[in-house]
């Protein structure tokens, strides 16, 4: 039998100067590796390119080294990619992440039934 209640929880990352990575920012991330482009990237997650614009400006800024790289357009357009550390923030999310969700469904397991 199943507990009627449920623990739910979000997970960011944060610096001295705020929030660095959440799960959107993670997402808008992840959309710029594959897709190559800010633009193209906030498009497939139904945001303006403005907005997307300075969520990078922001993680750039509130890490100690810039999470993603952008070139300006021209006649082919423009460019992002990840960084490194862009990449290894991903990742680093990803698997606090899944720990965080096992760690909830422990804490649901908990209540009682």
């Amino acid at each position: 039998m199943t507990s009627q209640f449920t623990v739910h929880g979000r997970l960011w990352i944060e610096g001295p100067d705020g929030t660095i990575i959440g799960h959107g920012r993670v997402e808008l991330l992840e959309k710029i590796d594959d897709l190559g482009s800010l633009s193209a990237a906030a498009a497939a997650l139904g945001m303006s390119y403005r907005y997307a614009w300075k969520l990078v400006k922001l993680m750039n800024e509130h890490s100690d080294k810039p999470l993603i790289t952008l070139s300006s357009g021209g006649r082919g357009g423009g460019h992002a990619e990840l960084t490194a550390t862009g990449k290894d923030a991903v990742a680093t999310y990803r698997l606090t992440d899944r720990e965080f969700e096992r760690f909830l469904t422990e804490q649901a397991e908990k209540l009682p039934r």
